[in-house]
């Protein structure tokens, strides 16, 4: 049987190995207002690409609403672009003798999430399906704060909203979803909000999910968020459920014509 590490290995592989240049790169002056001014403070280059990224974070973790005490965990996820992809891996410690093992996957256009205790032990395993396709969509696009060059892809759309906001439209082999990016009037990243399932089910709500960004570092030639929270917004009030760092971030950038 493959082990949880060797199962991750194999899919990160399989999408490096899909990566492809790209060649239909939008100028930035096409863009709306904010998303430019948003792209000059990230400084990104108009004949730069990000093809893949592979980034380290510190998380903490709340599961359900009515949790006083953060759960630490570790996590790291690769990135790819052409085509739009992740796999993210995550190690929750809930006491010193078991944590929880996860993996988020969006690849061709559909979404799968594992949880495995001491990634051995199956817990949970939601398929691809509407809900989990969209979801897995949606966050691929609020994550394109850390690689900027996915604005400039036709995949997704751009409609500014006004001078601080614009709403980003993404659509990938039959999944579609959408949210809007919120910036400052230098361009920093502030926010992002979306109509998005909270649960796998057929009958799952759709929720309010927020991404906040608290802090900007430089990572290689880019400045870029690196301190987030994640909260739903719920009838009974909002539920911060994440805190993020980024701890690390490797670009494999290519220069286009």
């Amino acid at each position: 049987m493959i082990s949880f590490d060797q199962r991750i290995k194999k899919e990160r592989e399989a999408l490096l190995s899909k990566t492809v240049p790209d060649a239909s790169l939008r100028p930035i002056d096409s863009l709306p207002k904010p998303v430019q001014r948003w792209l000059s403070f990230s400084r990104l280059k108009d004949n730069s690409f990000i093809s893949s990224v592979f980034l380290k974070q510190d998380i903490q973790l709340k599961m359900k609403p009515s949790q006083k005490n953060w759960l630490n965990a570790s996590a790291d996820q690769l990135i790819t672009l052409t085509p739009p992809a992740f796999n993210w891996s995550v190690q929750i410690k809930s006491n010193p003798l078991m944590y929880i093992k996860g993996r988020d996957q969006f690849r061709d256009g559909k979404g799968e999430m594992l949880i495995s205790l001491w990634g051995l032990i199956p817990l949970a395993h939601a398929k691809p399906n509407h809900q989990v396709n969209q979801a897995s969509l949606q966050r691929f696009l609020a994550e394109i704060i850390w690689y900027p060059s996915a604005a400039l892809l036709p995949y997704i759309q751009w409609q500014e909203l006004d001078h601080n906001s614009a709403r980003a439209t993404m659509t990938f082999a039959g999944t579609s979803g959408s949210g809007v990016f919120t910036f400052d009037s230098n361009g920093a990243f502030l926010q992002f909000s979306a109509m998005r399932y909270k649960d796998v089910g057929q009958e799952a709500p759709l929720v309010e999910w927020v991404i906040d960004n608290l802090s900007n570092e430089e990572r290689g030639d880019l400045l870029v968020p690196v301190h987030l929270t994640a909260t739903w917004k719920l009838d009974t009030g909002d539920w911060t459920w994440l805190g993020l760092k980024v701890k690390e971030i490797n670009y494999r950038v290519s220069t286009t014509a």
